[in-house]
């Protein structure tokens, strides 16, 4: 905008200095010869007098020399009544300009080598026609006129450069309060609530700016009112959860017994996390620094062991592969693990007992994929069942599961792609990009003919 401000400033400035300056130049310069020309026409004037009274050589000469331009005027005096044709001063003018100045009785100018000259007809006493030459040189037709111009010149420059910096003192009033209103979005948009922008500049800014502060406070308080009400939630669940963790003591011994406890103790972990976080000041929205993340390796064989023993019970083969080895990603643990429990629940509540299952990951040059396969049913409508965490389920599924998954994927600039497993069933494919750039189709089509070409090594069975 200041920038725009400047040109239009300078377009139209320089048009009207153009406007007004080239004609008053033409003008000046105009004025400039017709002052040289009537100078000439006040000295032929001068000598007029004389001629008709005398034609004598020494007295036209003196009245020559009186004129003060004895050096730039001649007097052209035809024969007649026996006298011969007299000539005084340097001749310029042509023969033939002379006699149609004599003819016509009319005065006239003709240039000349290094000027012009005027040709005065003055009527002698004989009744003769004789031509007075005054010289005008071309400096002295143009005595002034660069001076002139040289001035309009300056006085167009400073109107231009005066309208210039005007404009951009303007555009700075207007640009400034716009730049703070940018920056303070993108300070607002990165989780800085407490961004605010001065509430100044041209009005419709400054309504701008108070507009935008107004938001940020109703942003803050929309925030503060949803934290404290999911750390009330939070707090309510913990009433049936010490409920639960009593009657986890009376379950006795054994696997499945193990298993409950395990769960609730997980269960209660989680809920105090989900308190703490909804009670901090601030929400977390700063990058994960350098060494920030987990193993995926770890976190898959953690889970796996965790979900193994219902695997167990309900006769369900399940394989691990890629997780012998550390795979970093910058994804918290708590998150993986969240995907993880979703993705693997959801395969232990929508297949049948039996159906087998197998978590792979392959680690790429820049992403890690996570693949979540099972030789169920399937999903029929990929589409639908990844939209549904946005909305609310029709099947008595609320789509949760994946929203968590795609969440973290899209957190790290990846994406979760849903599509048919090698075990016939569902594969839930989650691309962990690890800098930050878009996931690109060719790694997923490089993926898929890796696949093709050799089976997945399997870590262990049950």
């Amino acid at each position: 905008m200041r920038w725009a401000l400047v040109k239009v400033s300078l377009a139209v400035t320089t048009m009207v200095v153009l406007a007004f300056a080239v004609p008053l130049g033409l003008v000046i310069r105009e004025m400039a010869r017709d002052r040289a020309f009537s100078n000439a026409e006040r000295e032929a004037a001068a000598v007029a007098p004389a001629l008709s009274i005398t034609t004598d050589r020494d007295q036209l000469e003196r009245v020559v020399a009186s004129a003060g331009s004895d050096a730039g005027m001649a007097v052209h005096i035809p024969a007649g009544d026996g006298q011969r044709a007299l000539e005084l001063g340097r001749q310029r003018a042509a023969e033939r300009d002379i006699a149609a100045v004599r003819r016509l009785g009319r005065a006239s100018t003709t240039g000349v080598p290094g000027g012009s000259t005027l040709l005065q007809p003055v009527a002698l006493s004989t009744g003769e026609i004789a031509v007075v030459e005054v010289y005008v040189p071309e400096s002295e037709v143009t005595n002034g006129v660069g001076t002139a111009w040289a001035v309009l010149a300056g006085v167009g420059i400073a109107l231009v450069v005066g309208s210039v910096a005007v404009a951009d003192w303007l555009g700075v009033r207007m640009v400034l309060p716009a730049r703070r209103l940018v920056e303070g979005a993108r300070e607002l948009g990165e989780g800085k609530l407490g961004a605010r922008v001065p509430e100044e500049g041209p009005s419709e800014l400054r309504l701008a700016a108070v507009a935008f502060n107004s938001m940020a406070d109703q942003v803050v308080q929309l925030l503060a009112n949803e934290r404290e009400l999911a750390a009330d939630l939070s707090h309510r669940l913990r009433t049936p959860l010490t409920v639960l963790r009593l009657n986890t003591a009376s379950l006795g011994e054994g696997p499945a017994a193990e298993q409950t406890r395990t769960a609730v103790e997980q269960l209660e972990r989680e809920v105090d996390t989900i308190i703490r976080t909804a009670r901090e000041a601030k929400p977390q929205t700063a990058a994960a620094g350098p060494g920030a993340g987990c193993d995926a390796a770890e976190v898959v064989r953690e889970r796996m062991a965790f979900w193994s023993a219902l695997a167990e019970d309900e006769g369900r083969k399940w394989r691990v592969a890629g997780a012998d080895r550390p795979v970093r990603i910058p994804v918290a643990r708590a998150d993986l693990a969240a995907a993880l429990d979703a993705l693997l629940g959801n395969v232990f509540r929508h297949t049948p007992e039996g159906t087998a299952f197998a978590v792979d990951v392959h680690n790429a040059e820049d992403a890690v994929i996570v693949l979540v396969s099972d030789a169920g049913p399937g999903i029929p409508d990929p589409e639908t069942a990844m939209a549904r965490g946005r909305g609310s389920g029709s099947d008595g599924s609320t789509g949760l599961g994946l929203d968590i998954v795609r969440r973290l994927a899209e957190s790290t600039g990846g994406d979760v792609r849903i599509g048919s497993s090698v075990l016939g069933g569902t594969e839930v494919r989650i691309w962990i990009q690890l800098d930050g750039r878009a996931p690109s189709g060719g790694g997923h089509r490089r993926l898929r003919r890796r696949r093709r070409r050799r089976p997945a090594a399997a870590s262990r069975h049950a």
